[in-house]
């Protein structure tokens, strides 16, 4: 297959439950599948396989304690882990040049995860942090850059690299919404000081309001740090029309920052992208801004393009 792309598409994702009428539900990635279908747009992606074993992945993020309490749950327990696996093997495609980058529709999403032992905004393993020190143990990525696009703050990405210099974390949201992290004076700490971009871009925001937070804080950061690797934290839940957010952005600033996110990763990578679903609460809203997403990932060379006016 000629495609530059890959998919990661498990119908065993489809099992996990929280409860009747949760928000994070199946329906989300039934949507995303009929649009693939509808649009043809699953044809041109390279399916991957999720890795056999992730748990030795999972040890560098989270606790053994907290590991054991999540494999516990029934049915959801052994598919969380199964997202992380599905992580794992988009990185392994595209660090082993098998892709240039990848999209990972996957859930249940990540970046609330701590290490509670419990579910933590709809999250059980922090499926981004783990694929990131991942990337780097394995695959000997020095410098990775993760965007989060997520409505809400990637609360626990940036704990598990607010103090390392070797992951530049940028994430715009929703500062008083859930989880009500993100302050902007949060920087990093330590050898991590200035490695954390955190910005509010507050109620109702639109496609300008992000699109100038990259211009302005993203690209000259992300540009100095030459990243081997972009992992994006894809929440569509900042898209316009969510149930759990009240941001207007649309469609065509997911495309511009897809494109954005590719030409960082060409800076000194090759342009190297894994993308990993988060939020996203409207199914068919969701649909629409993972095809927009996916639209780019396909058309955007792998070394990288400048984004267009």
């Amino acid at each position: 297959m000629d495609s530059h792309s890959g998919l990661v598409f498990d119908e065993r994702f489809l099992d996990h439950i929280l409860e009747a009428g949760h928000p994070e539900s199946p329906s989300r990635l039934r949507a995303i599948a009929r649009k693939l279908d509808e649009t043809g747009l699953r044809k041109h992606f390279l399916p991957i396989a999720p890795v056999p074993d992730p748990f030795a992945a999972i040890t560098a993020v989270h606790s053994a304690r907290h590991i054991e309490r999540v494999k516990a749950i029934p049915v959801t327990g052994p598919i969380a882990a199964l997202a992380v696996a599905g992580a794992m093997a988009a990185v392994d495609a595209v660090c082993g040049g098998e892709v240039a980058n990848a999209f990972c529709a996957v859930r249940p999403p990540g970046h609330h995860a701590h290490d509670t032992g419990a579910e933590e905004g709809f999250c059980f393993y922090n499926n981004v942090a783990i694929a990131a020190r991942y990337a780097q143990r394995k695959h000997g990525c020095a410098r990775i850059l993760i965007i989060d696009w997520d409505y809400h703050h990637g609360n626990a990405t940036e704990e598990a690299f607010y103090e390392d210099p070797s992951v530049l974390f940028f994430s715009t949201h929703k500062w008083n919404a859930y989880p009500g992290t993100g302050n902007p004076f949060r920087q990093g700490a330590g050898a991590g000081k200035g490695y954390t971009i955190n910005v509010d871009l507050g109620a109702g925001a639109r496609d300008r309001d992000i699109l100038t937070a990259w211009d302005e804080k993203l690209l000259p950061a992300a540009e100095a740090f030459q990243p081997d690797l972009v992992l994006i934290s894809a929440g569509f839940d900042s898209r316009k029309d969510d149930f759990l957010g009240d941001f207007r952005i649309g469609d065509d600033a997911f495309r511009r920052m897809t494109r954005m996110a590719t030409r960082l990763a060409g800076i000194a990578g090759g342009g190297k992208v894994v993308s990993l679903l988060e939020g996203g609460y409207n199914p068919e809203g969701l649909a629409d801004g993972v095809a927009a997403h996916l639209e780019e990932l396909l058309s955007v060379p792998g070394s990288g393009a400048e984004p267009k006016a």
